[in-house]
């Protein structure tokens, strides 16, 4: 309930009816806080002058008589005070316990508000500006906190450093053996071993095109992830696009039609092209588990996926590059058979392995009868027609590693390891069948049939040196023309 009060009790302090309580009185309105006592009922008993400046506000606002819920109503209208700070007070009031919190009033200030219980029942309230100690506490604590951002800005610029320099050294070390590696299979093993330390918690599959260009072939996998034989070019979106490509689930993305077709349901991942030397050679595909993807984490797998793509790429090139450089200098330009070159290196290894193990091997030498006449009649590029077929039914009729060569000319060597001269014969038998079979259209008709004749020798029983063996198996080779060609001779 209102206490009634009169207009000279709402504009100035309490006066006091004695000496003692004037000094009082006197003493209050010199403190630099501003003090109210609020009876056992919630009414205003007591307040000095000071208040009003504090505050604020002026004597409508604050006089003898005032309840608590006008006052409280006043600083709530005027955004002085939050409900929440009011509640925990009352809390605190009904268990006679001390309060405080602070007033902020539109000026800016900040007044702290501490409230202490009476032994009458109520309470001795103190309004203290704290605007300084506010400033100077909020400016701290903004310091403190740029300074731990900057920290912690510094710390993850020092990660991410340490992140790239890890990842620096794992590409050169990457590097360094794929250009150790003999074999793209070789460099295919390698791949496989480091992407699962260059990018944990994926799994992935590296393609690379045919020589048709229009496939991709499966040579490795890591992490057991499946891994399809072929793919078509046109079934992943980083080849049709030329660049590299991030499946995010959240986002604007079409799967693709290779990933599909793995049947593994939506996983975010990247297909990276392999590119060297402005030629796409393949493609590197990645994909993450739940836990390691993600938007953010997504774009940063795939900056150091391009970079890993860049080596493998590089590194495939350059295996090409050396197979076909070998290949060119081991190899038969119009047959694709081995040379003589290489012929020869490889029977004095296998004579240097049948040396210590014990075995031998099988020499078969044999040429086209009368090839010197059919170019006369049907021109060289015929004859090379008839010398490419004999390299091709070779390929056929060989499977069991036997190692096969264009000598010279309409001259050919084959190889048989582990066989002796029965089992050579046999292999020499089924190249002059299926020589003698193929038939061959040229310009507006068909080709005579090429025959051919040949010799055999084997390793240790027709010689203990490959120069033997050669004469020991042209020898044969000539008595097989002498007996009437198209036919197979062993050495005596």
């Amino acid at each position: 309930m209102r206490h009634e009060r009169t207009a000279p009790e709402a504009e100035a302090p309490l006066r006091p009816r004695d000496d003692g309580a004037d000094l009082a009185v006197q003493v209050m309105n010199m403190m630099e806080q501003g003090i109210l006592v609020w009876s056992a009922e919630g009414v205003c008993m007591l307040h000095n002058t000071r208040i009003f400046q504090l505050l604020e506000m002026s004597g409508a606002d604050l006089s003898i008589g005032t309840t608590k819920e006008e006052f409280r109503e006043r600083a709530l209208a005027r955004g002085e005070v939050l409900q929440a700070d009011l509640d925990a007070s009352d809390r605190q009031i009904r268990a006679r316990q001390p309060y405080a919190y602070d007033r902020r009033l539109p000026s800016g200030r900040v007044i702290l508000t501490n409230g202490r219980p009476t032994r009458g029942g109520g309470y001795v309230v103190t309004f203290t500006d704290v605007t300084a100690e506010r400033k100077a506490a909020s400016e701290l604590s903004e310091a403190k906190r740029q300074a731990e951002a900057a920290e912690a800005r510094a710390m993850e610029v020092l990660g991410q450093e340490r992140s790239r320099q890890a990842e620096g050294r794992m590409l050169a070390q990457l590097d360094e053996w794929l250009q150790s590696s003999k074999s793209l299979d070789e460099l295919y093993m390698i791949v496989r071993a480091f992407m699962v330390r260059l990018l944990p918690g994926s799994t992935g599959e590296l393609y690379i095109y045919s020589n048709s260009r229009d496939m991709l072939e499966g040579v490795c996998q890591w992490d057991d992830a499946p891994m399809q034989s072929h793919i078509t070019p046109d079934a992943c979106w980083a080849l049709r696009r030329g660049r590299s490509y991030e499946y995010d689930q959240g986002g604007l993305c079409f799967a693709c039609d290779h990933v599909e077709a793995q049947g593994l349901g939506a996983a975010e991942y990247i297909c990276v092209p392999i590119v060297a030397h402005g030629d796409t050679v393949g493609l590197l595909h990645i994909r993450f588990r739940p836990e390691r993807a993600g938007a953010a984490a997504l774009g940063t797998h795939a900056l150091f996926a391009q970079r890993c793509g860049e080596h493998i790429s590089m590194a495939i090139a350059n295996a090409k590059l050396r197979d076909a450089l070998r290949d060119q200098s081991i190899r038969d330009p119009l047959t694709g058979l081995f040379n003589r070159r290489y012929f020869m290196e490889a029977m004095r290894r296998e004579v240097s392995v049948c040396e210590r193990r014990g075995t031998g091997f099988g020499l078969v030498s044999f040429d086209a009868d009368k090839f010197k006449t059919f170019n006369d009649n049907h021109g060289h590029d015929a004859g090379d027609m008839v010398l490419r077929m004999i390299g091709a039914r070779l390929g056929e009729v060989l499977t069991m590693g036997e190692v096969a060569c264009r000598f010279g000319g309409e001259e050919f060597m084959v190889l048989v390891p582990g066989a002796g001269l029965a089992e050579a014969a046999q292999v020499a038998e089924r190249l002059r069948e299926a020589v003698g079979g193929a038939q061959l259209r040229y310009a507006d008709g068909m080709l005579p049939r090429v025959t051919v004749s040949l010799g055999v020798a084997a390793y240790p029983a027709s010689g203990a040196l490959p120069q033997e063996l050669l004469r020991r198996a042209d020898e044969a080779l000539y008595r097989a023309k002498e007996g009437g060609r198209n036919r197979v001779c062993l050495a005596e």
